[in-house]
């Protein structure tokens, strides 16, 4: 194992001492408890394929209701014109 300085408020003290009387164990088996739990359980990156399969869902929506997605302009075509729009853009 390795050992870390962790700092925590005064509550978190109080109630990690108590949940650690309570279940017979360390206030440092908690925390290892905890952070193995967030690791498992925390929201990770999503893999490329995901991103990929994310976007294809997008532009099926967005190809099914084409009212809702317009530039400021209005523009619908922004997807096949856009090097036209940056372009005119920038002069």
């Amino acid at each position: 194992m390795m050992r870390m300085m962790v700092q925590v408020t005064e509550e978190q003290m109080k109630a990690l001492k108590e949940l650690a009387k309570a279940r017979k164990v360390s206030v440092s088996k908690l925390v290892r408890e905890s952070v193995t739990s967030y690791i498992f359980t925390a929201p990770k990156e999503a893999t490329r394929n995901e991103k990929r399969l994310r976007a294809i869902e997008f532009i099926k929506y967005i190809d099914a209701h084409p009212d809702e997605f317009q530039d400021i302009e209005g523009k619908t075509d922004l997807s096949i014109n856009h090097d036209q729009y940056f372009s005119d853009s920038i002069l």
